[in-house]
């Protein structure tokens, strides 16, 4: 059983090898325009299932993982900052407060399909304004869903989480390896 990573992450190419899977990486660039959600959480199921299927279109036949994270506060979804000034926003509106991260992920394997959202709650120190400009002109913010990277610069201003760590960064590793495991034992049933 081959393994098709559907997404241009970084991080997430490192967290699939960091749990050992062999894989490889290829991934549809598709529109991520989302009209008719409900909440936060629907839209960003929306959007993961809209990237696993045009990925699955072209390998029907390999396991597919494709993810998809966004940022939340006051049931505002933050993606990637545009520019400094969308960077600096969101670090104010962040600054001093509870968020939550929610990835969601598409898998979709022969037969079976699942889409699950994981969520994580992390809170925000007190940030001063000096240390929002200092962070703002590093180039961290600007490829990362709320303009942050939990493993990054900003860790020092993370007081705690609630949640899967690695689902900040992009993949909920844990549940993500459950959800393989059952797979790959479904598969042994029927071929055994």
């Amino acid at each position: 059983m081959k393994i098709v990573l559907g997404s241009k992450s970084a991080r997430r190419s490192e967290l699939l090898s960091l749990i050992g899977y062999d894989f490889y990486v290829d991934f549809v660039d598709i529109d991520e325009t989302i009209h008719d959600y409900k909440n936060p959480k629907d839209y960003v199921q929306k959007v993961v299932q809209r990237k696993g299927v045009a990925v699955y279109n072209k390998h029907e036949n390999e396991l597919i993982i494709c993810a998809d994270t966004i940022v939340v506060i006051d049931d505002i979804i933050l993606n990637k900052p545009k520019d400094t000034n969308d960077a600096k926003l969101m670090i104010k509106l962040i600054n001093n407060r509870a968020h939550s991260v929610m990835t969601a992920v598409y898998i979709k394997y022969l037969n079976y399909e699942k889409t699950f959202v994981e969520e994580t709650i992390v809170y925000i120190d007190n940030i001063s304004e000096e240390e929002i400009e200092d962070y703002i002109s590093t180039n961290e913010p600007y490829d990362k869903a709320g303009g942050y990277a939990i493993q990054g610069k900003f860790a020092k201003h993370i007081k705690k989480i609630d949640g899967d760590f690695y689902n900040v960064m992009g993949l909920p590793i844990n549940r993500l390896n459950n959800e393989i495991k059952e797979i790959e034992l479904t598969r042994t049933k029927k071929n055994g």
